[in-house]
């Protein structure tokens, strides 16, 4: 694994890995450098077929601030040329964790605020623990609601009427009101997030990694598929695909003799 400055990369199970956003004196804002450590994770991680399931966390009492506020002060003096440059990297790096071949799991201890809410957003499962909330805070510094696919991500999850709500006030959403519009998953203890979201990794883990790769993505699709039967003819070819695996083999076979299938991703 590679050396980043602004992430601790750990392997707490097997075929899990934990990304943790590590500056909790700045509740883990995100600065360009940490963009750019995104994109590099994510090359990395889809690189390697051992890695199973993603989780993201933050260091201490925060989950992701947003951009730092710093970096955030160098965008009026960019020209437009250099900020859309950038900008299409920050999105890039937010949104490369949906499309990761892995499922993503945010275990979100704290605040997810802007771009820390759009990354919260970008994972495939969300679990809080009781401290958490999430809101646009773009809005709150002069800018769109819209930021690192947010626009894209929050109807989707909670409905358009809350989105658009949520996108034009910036307000704060705490722990419980998330787990009742389904921003998350669920809510838990600050002690136990973390037990929580493995215990969901595992039970991905136990299934097989190309049905897992195939269900993302076909949700990621079928989620805006025109039509029914657009819809069913792309599940109609992940099924095809996914008989032709010794995986699924094994799986049949694990199943009938009442054992725990071991998979080799072919």
């Amino acid at each position: 694994m590679s050396d980043y400055s602004t992430l601790r990369i750990e392997r707490p199970r097997p075929g899990v890995v934990l990304a943790t956003l590590d500056r909790p004196e700045r509740l883990n804002a995100i600065t360009f450098a940490m963009f750019d450590e995104f994109l590099q994770l994510q090359a990395e991680l889809n690189r390697d077929p051992s890695v199973r399931v993603l989780v993201i966390t933050g260091a201490g009492r925060g989950f992701c601030a947003g951009l730092d506020l710093d970096d955030a002060a160098r965008l009026p003096d960019m020209t437009t040329t250099e900020i859309m440059a950038d900008q299409q990297i920050w999105g890039a790096a937010v949104s490369g964790f949906r499309t990761m071949k892995a499922p993503v799991i945010a275990a979100v201890n704290g605040a997810a605020a802007g771009a820390g809410m759009g990354l919260a957003l970008a994972a495939d499962i969300r679990v809080a623990s009781d401290t958490a909330k999430f809101n646009a805070a773009f809005v709150k510094v002069g800018l769109s609601g819209g930021d690192v696919g947010t626009s894209w991500a929050l109807p989707r999850l909670i409905g358009l009427s809350r989105a658009t709500e949520l996108l034009l006030t910036g307000r704060f959403v705490l722990a419980e009101e998330a787990e009742r519009i389904e921003l998350v998953s669920k809510v838990v203890s600050g002690d136990s997030l973390l037990d929580s979201a493995y215990a969901l990794a595992e039970m991905i883990v136990s299934n097989s990694p190309f049905g897992m790769a195939l269900t993302k993505a076909v949700l990621k699709d079928n989620v805006d598929a025109p039509s029914l039967e657009a819809e069913v003819a792309l599940e109609n070819r992940n099924q095809v695909l996914a008989t032709r695996t010794d995986d699924m083999r094994e799986a049949l076979a694990a199943f009938r003799e009442k054992r725990p299938p071991v998979f080799t991703g072919s």
